[in-house]
This record gives structure tokens, C-alpha cells and sequence, in this order.
């Protein structure tokens, strides 16, 4: 029957309270805001643009994204606000000499290491992998973190 001696239920096992709320994980939303292609899911590569967001597009997919008008394909939500080829700019982006990434095995034996940048800020050295906030001029497409501009203190490309 239950309840019938020696047990006392407590309020927690009779009562059922709101269900917790899953969080995503911020790991993996960095890694895909930094490595993958906002508009295709594909790996970044070079060409790589951005738009006025800070959203990161590998510049093909941009390309076929704005020539492809049939009237059945559904706009992405991601990439809605670019209506031409003038409203991303290209990066001039410093490769980190530190990743080793892509010229290692391809053969999906080996650990990535998600942390590890691909491109760093050619003034003070920080990995652009989302910890750190990062700027592109929109005259030349440099890319700098925000410590370094803070630090320059001029709105001219140092190059």
C-alpha cells in the first residue's frame, strides 16, 4: 500500500517542481562562431569575410548565397541582412604560428584541439578564438582584438 509505516516522505519526492532549463554549451557555440561559417556550417577558409554583425562567412558561400534568387529558397536568418557584395569585408587575418590544425593527419585519428586559434591579433599577440573581443577595419579588413586598438589608440590600420 506505501505509506504504511517507517517511511515519512519528504516534500521533495511527493512534489514535482519546474523542470530545469538546459543551457547550451558555451564551448561549443564559440567554436562555432569562430571555426565554421555562419551561413553554410562549413570549416572557415580563406577568403574568409565578415559582415557588419561580426558574423564570420567563408566568401564562396556569400558569393552563392546572393546569386542564387529562386523565389522557393528560404532566406537564411543568419545572413538576411546582406543584400551585395558590398556589405561584408574581406579579413586580412594573421595566421598563428602555433596551430598546427590542418597539417597534421586528416584522417580523424588525431584530437583537435578546440581552444587553440587559427588566427591571432598581429599587434599583441592574442589567439582570436572568442575569449578576447576582436575588430576589423571596414576600409582594409585588418583585424585586430580590442586590447590592441585600446592600446593604439588611432583609427588608422597600422599597417
Amino acid at each position: 500500500m506505501g505509506c504504511d509505516g517507517g517511511t515519512i516522505p519528504k516534500r521533495h519526492e511527493l512534489v514535482k517542481g519546474p523542470s530545469k532549463v538546459e543551457k547550451a554549451d558555451k564551448v561549443a557555440e564559440l567554436v562555432a562562431r569562430w571555426f565554421y561559417c555562419a551561413l553554410s556550417q562549413e570549416k572557415l577558409r580563406r577568403p574568409i569575410v565578415a559582415c557588419e554583425l561580426g558574423r564570420l562567412y567563408n566568401k564562396d558561400a556569400i558569393i552563392e548565397y546572393l546569386l542564387d534568387k529562386s523565389p522557393d529558397k528560404t532566406p537564411m536568418e543568419s545572413a538576411s541582412h546582406i543584400k551585395s557584395i558590398k556589405n561584408v569585408t574581406e579579413l586580412q587575418l594573421v595566421d598563428n604560428p602555433a596551430w598546427s590544425g590542418d597539417k597534421e593527419s586528416i584522417k580523424g585519428d588525431k584530437y583537435d584541439d578546440l581552444q587553440a586559434a587559427r588566427f591571432i591579433c598581429p599587434v599583441v599577440g592574442l589567439e582570436m578564438n572568442g575569449r578576447h573581443r576582436f575588430c576589423f577595419l571596414r576600409s582594409c579588413g585588418c583585424v585586430f582584438s580590442e586590447r590592441a586598438l585600446r592600446e593604439i589608440k588611432a583609427e588608422v590600420c597600422h599597417k
